[in-house]
């Protein structure tokens, strides 16, 4: 059998847009939100599935389809027929965090092919920062012309990388962020994950803030509006639909509703001067692979993670 490119891409839309641009080789389509809910270090295992079935189910009423995960997986058992692997992700945190687990399954798959990757952001001529699906195609095809090789170093990174967010210290991170590596949008990235637990003062995330911020800023109509607002202002979040409607109603203690109105109300205002620490009221329990949101705060002062009171010992 004549070998081929293995292509990993980010999602089902990116894999569909290669398919119509003809670039050759097979596809093994990632669909899964690794930066939230409990994960497990060694991917291809039972007890990951478990995790995420459960989490799926509970937080967004999603079922995991199991076969089909696996049968993406199934793809990597051939990789004796693969020339070369191709990595597609964004620059956003929803697509590093799915990316450095990509790679620890690679390792534990032991694949030694050559591994590169297509990784879109900053874009000659454009103000804002662009996903994959959003480039033209010959900026899309420009990018796989100019596809970085990943090094052993790299590798390494991800794999410790994976293995840190499936820990539970995620202070661990910190010295990451400095790293030079093939990831240039790394650092931003875990920059914005400590900002996604409680802020010390106010309890509530760089995120929850923003939405506030929004809120009080912009003349909102509906939870629809806002939505809109938060999907182009995140950012190198890069969370979809799903995430920020969850987060839109877990805020709703700060914010008045009418048939065409969104406004902040007194406790919204309060939450922005950080005159309250608010986490337990919004009781966002979300776990962030190994780590539970609501046990840890950021103390921007200290640019780290402090345990909460009640988990101090």
């Amino acid at each position: 059998m004549s070998e081929q490119t293995l292509h990993i891409t980010n999602g089902q839309n990116l894999t569909n847009y290669l398919q119509e641009l003809n670039v050759e080789g097979l596809y093994l389509t990632w669909h899964e939100i690794l930066c939230e809910g409990p994960t497990e270090a060694h991917i291809d295992s039972e007890v990951f599935i478990t995790k995420r079935k459960a989490f799926l189910s509970e937080f967004y009423d999603i079922e995991l389809d199991e076969h089909k995960f696996k049968s993406e997986l199934e793809k990597l058992n051939a990789t004796d027929t693969y020339s070369e692997i191709v990595l597609w992700f964004e620059y956003d945190l929803f697509c590093h965090i799915n990316l450095m687990a990509v790679m620890s399954l690679i390792h534990q798959r032991d694949i030694k092919q050559p591994l590169y990757l297509v990784c879109s952001g900053r874009v000659k001529g454009e103000k804002n920062l662009k996903g994959l699906s959003e480039l033209s195609s010959a900026q899309l095809l420009a990018h796989y012309d100019n596809k970085i090789e990943l090094t052993d170093l790299d590798r390494d990174l991800a794999i410790s990388l994976w293995r840190t967010y499936c820990g539970k210290d995620h202070n661990l991170f910190k010295p990451y962020i400095t790293q030079k590596s093939s990831f240039k949008y790394l650092g931003a990235c875990l920059k914005a994950h400590l900002k996604r637990f409680p802020d010390a003062k106010s309890g509530l995330s760089v995120l929850e803030t923003n939405i506030l911020k929004i809120i009080k800023n912009k003349d909102i109509k509906s939870r629809h509006h806002l939505l809109g607002y938060i999907l182009n202002y995140q950012g190198y979040y890069g969370f979809g639909d799903l995430q920020y409607e969850r987060m839109i109603e877990k805020l709703r203690l700060f914010y008045d509703e009418t048939d065409d109105r969104v406004v902040l109300n007194r406790k919204g205002h309060e939450a922005l001067l950080g005159s309250h620490n608010f986490s337990s009221e919004i009781k966002n329990n979300l776990t962030f692979g190994g780590v539970k949101r609501l046990d840890y705060q950021f103390n921007s002062e200290e640019n780290k993670l402090i345990k909460t009171i009640i988990n101090a010992n």
